[in-house]
């Protein structure tokens, strides 16, 4: 047999990284010639994409008893260095702006723990003064020294970050548990994105919390791509930049402490790669900036078409549905197959065959079937159409999550679930620092990285550690990653 023909003479099963980059050129999400390493600009299709993500992610975190802050993108050198864990662990990815005489030296913030809390140093005062749950949602600026991937690894990633205090450590502990939930609404729900909640090895935790909780997911080729996470920071920070409060006693404490980093751009970049096809993007219904396309099929100057096309786009537009009349004069081909390549859920074929039977024709991005909707009844389907599209999606995706988790029983297996693009679940002696050098073992000698144990169950270890033959004490999963 010949060599499967596609789109873009690509394949994403065959060679997925030359797909993905390839997708993101040709359906306009970004573009890498700025010049800088590790920065990339996101073009119109791809900000329309992330805005909604956004708005969607914003609606979650206010519902849930957040509000939003816009703080300054730079941190002073004297806030940073007030947490020794977290100075430690961040300063190799630090980008220092050059000071001026006189001037303090400030950073390009990476994370904003630093500038929130010498804030919340200032607002707090009582308990009643808490919970006191903020976000803010812009860029953060780490010196990646790896090899950059647009939305997947990069020097420059689009987040949002909530940063929470509280009056004790059940109420933190809870938090951890909503943002945990808050990423399966949103992430899994709404984008059709799986993963699986997994707290991090002592060695892997983010510098200055008491534990992390990562939410991995897993690309077509096999890698690893953390999602939101979220920390358990404790009273390490409150210590620090002196955070405290009177209980109903009058009693002074320091807060308890969480933060929640949800990246826009890397979840872009799972639905972008779990969703699409030989064909382009296939976006979720609810995120596509143009949920429906209408291409009137025009023979000459037909200004009644048009006009009906037009009446259509006001329909769909005062039902809050996206639409777009594609009028321009390229030939109805061409049109259909950009669309497609956008990865827009719904295009409406309008001719005069379709105006005289008050019919038209409908075609299904991802099932690439045609449905024949009555005309008076396009909002009502199409919204019909779109909740099913997303249940299909999301359906899709789980499955292929499902196949990518392997248990194995001995270091052959486990080397053989790696190596074939899988998640690997064994018998682990721990993930306290005396498992890390079995860690070590596993990135050294099979390019991966222990993920960390379940967060969201408990899972009984059996028997003896795959690698140093001490009893095993947890279940935990690895996977190589960008």
């Amino acid at each position: 047999m010949g060599k499967k023909k596609t789109t873009f003479n690509i394949s994403k099963s065959e060679n997925f990284s030359e797909w993905y980059s390839e997708i993101l050129n040709k359906a306009e999400v970004t573009d890498i010639r700025y010049g800088v390493k590790g920065f990339v600009v996101i073009r119109p299709w791809g900000a329309q994409i992330m805005e909604n993500m956004y708005r969607i992610y914003s609606s979650a975190l206010n519902r849930t008893g957040h509000s939003p802050a816009v703080f300054p993108t730079v941190i002073p050198e004297e806030n940073f260095k007030k947490e020794a864990g977290h100075v430690k662990g961040f300063t190799p990815e630090v980008f220092w702006l050059d000071n001026r005489k006189g001037d303090e030296k400030l950073a390009l913030r990476p994370t904003s723990e630093t500038a929130f809390y010498e804030m919340y140093s200032m607002w707090i005062r009582s308990h009643r003064d808490l919970p006191l749950k903020i976000y803010q949602r812009g860029s953060v600026f780490r010196y990646e020294t790896k090899a950059t991937r647009p939305l997947i690894r990069g020097r420059e990633f689009h987040w949002i970050e909530a940063h929470n205090a509280f009056s004790t450590s059940k109420e933190a502990e809870a938090q951890v548990k909503e943002d945990i939930e808050i990423t399966d609404a949103v992430m899994h729900n709404v984008f059709g994105i799986p993963f699986l909640p997994m707290k991090r090895p002592e060695w892997d935790k983010f510098p200055g919390a008491d534990y992390t909780v990562g939410s991995d997911s897993i690309m077509p080729d096999g890698k690893v791509i953390q999602q939101p996470s979220t920390h358990m920071l404790g009273q390490h920070f409150s210590k620090a930049f002196d955070v405290k409060f009177k209980d109903s006693k009058e009693k002074e404490k320091h807060v308890w402490q969480t933060c929640y980093g949800p990246a826009m751009s890397r979840m872009m970049a799972s639905i972008i790669g779990v969703h699409g096809d030989d064909n382009g993007l296939i976006l979720p219904y609810t995120l596509s900036p143009v949920q429906v396309v209408i291409v009137p099929i025009l023979k000459g100057e037909d200004k009644g078409l048009l006009k009906e096309a037009s009446r259509m786009n006001q329909v769909f537009f005062e039902n809050n549905i996206g639409c777009q009349v594609d009028d321009s004069n390229k030939r109805p081909g061409d049109k259909f197959f950009h669309w497609e390549m956008k990865g827009v859920p719904f295009r409406i074929e309008l001719g005069q065959k379709e105006i005289d039977s008050g019919e038209v024709t409908v075609f299904i991005r991802d099932t690439k079937e045609k449905v024949n909707i009555k005309i008076e009844n396009l909002v009502e389907d199409i919204r019909n159409l779109g909740a099913e599209f997303d249940v299909r999606l999301k359906s899709r995706a789980d499955e292929f999550f499902k196949g990518k988790i392997v248990s194995c029983k001995d270091k052959a297996s486990i080397k053989k679930a790696l190596n074939s693009g899988k998640i690997a679940k064994f018998n682990f002696c721990s993930v306290d620092k005396e498992g890390q050098g079995c860690a070590e073992y596993i990135e050294k000698e099979l390019s991966a990285r222990v993920m960390g144990v379940r967060h969201d169950r408990s899972e009984k270890a059996k028997g003896k550690c795959e690698f140093c033959s001490k009893k095993a004490n947890v279940v935990a999963y690895a996977g190589k990653s960008y």
